[in-house]
């Protein structure tokens, strides 16, 4: 049984309660926060640090590459397509406004898509039209052939520029969130697993086990990819993306971030090393999964994409494998609602949390 001092504290009735520590759960305590300085805000989470994608993807600050956003509106239609890179733009403006570069190693260095079909660059003109009122420039992609050779890949057709795109460091990004968050009083409970909720007219119980729980006024769910267990009307597919990253590699000339297959693949220099994920379109099925793991498929294809595409004629040992858990469903427009009186959610990112959590914050906030 805890104590008296526990439960007058630690496990005390607060006024919002966040499930999740990842980007969007930090971000929408933080506006909630900015919004309400008077209400107690409580954010939870099952592992000591933040888990699933925030920490464990390729760090990519980016908002969409040219295929991907043409590929979107054939989807979902322009109206909706531009809805999201609007959000993304801005999400990554307001992470420039809170964050000095270096405390996050934030590098704007441009963001780069190969493409070996002539196809989409004949659309070039057309989406930079659609997106001038969104980023304020005339050539949002542009063509750099002269690139190819200069970053080492000879092997690609085409590449696409998008300037306003670069990297930053996930790990450092979440440690400053979290260090803003405290700031403002905002409380964590780590290590906590939810393991019920049971909503009544005036409050929500949150159980952390049979005889513990924390009453809130309204929850928040950020579990983004983790939503299935609360949330299981939603659309929710649970997307793992696996991630290598090599040694150092003498002479390195590839530097910025990198898309290839409308986004399915994405690749970076880490200093000087590669960073390289994605791929999993070519075993979706087994991908669609939340587990944490990875596997010797998909590693040996991103080992072969990296000889062929990255790194032709050139020795490499890998160092790290890793794999963190993305949020699809049928459509790309995150889920955030009021799913009863007393709960919301803010889920299904679709793998740009680094760029929409900053406003899915703002959302949130505005609906509570």
């Amino acid at each position: 049984m805890n104590s008296i001092w526990e439960l007058e504290t630690f496990y005390r009735k607060r006024n919002i309660i966040i499930i999740g520590s990842g980007f969007s759960g930090l971000w929408t305590a933080l506006s909630v926060k900015e919004k309400y300085p008077e209400k107690s805000v409580l954010v939870i989470d099952r592992t000591p640090i933040p888990l699933g994608a925030s920490t464990r993807n390729a760090g990519f600050a980016c908002f969409g590459s040219l295929t991907e956003v043409i590929a979107d509106s054939q989807k979902m239609g322009w109206d909706k397509t531009l809805d999201l890179v609007r959000m993304r733009f801005e999400g990554l403006q307001k992470i420039r406004r809170y964050f000095k570069s270096d405390e996050i190693d934030f590098e704007l260095s441009g963001g780069y898509e190969i493409v070996n079909d002539a196809e989409p660059i004949q659309h070039i003109n057309f989406v930079n039209e659609k997106l001038k009122s969104i980023t304020g420039l005339e050539h949002t992609y542009a063509l750099k052939q002269e690139k190819i050779e200069e970053f080492g890949l000879g092997k690609s057709r085409y590449l696409i520029e998008n300037s306003c795109e670069g990297s930053l460091h996930s790990g450092k990004l979440l440690q400053k969130l979290l260090e803003k968050c405290q700031e403002l009083k905002v409380e964590f409970l780590f290590g906590s697993e939810v393991k019920n909720i049971h909503e009544i007219s005036d409050e929500v119980n949150i159980y952390l086990s049979e005889n513990l729980s924390i009453k809130g006024e309204q929850i928040i769910y950020c579990t983004n990819a983790f939503s299935t267990t609360f949330l299981e009307k939603e659309d929710i597919i649970p997307a793992r993306g696996q991630v290598l990253l090599t040694e150092p590699i003498e002479g390195l000339k590839l530097k910025g971030t990198f898309h290839y297959d409308e986004g399915f693949y994405y690749f970076r220099n880490l200093g000087n090393r590669v960073l390289l994920g994605g791929g999993r379109n070519k075993d979706f099925k087994t991908e669609e999964t939340a587990v944490l793991e990875t596997t010797e498929f998909l590693q040996n294809h991103l080992e072969s994409f990296l000889k062929d595409v990255i790194l032709p004629d050139q020795e490499f040992k890998i160092a790290l494998r890793w794999s963190g858990i993305m949020a699809m469903g049928s459509e790309k427009t995150p889920i955030v609602k009021q799913l009863s009186q007393r709960q919301f959610c803010a889920v299904r990112l679709s793998g740009m949390g680094v760029a929409l959590a900053p406003k899915i914050g703002e959302m949130v906030a505005e609906m509570i």
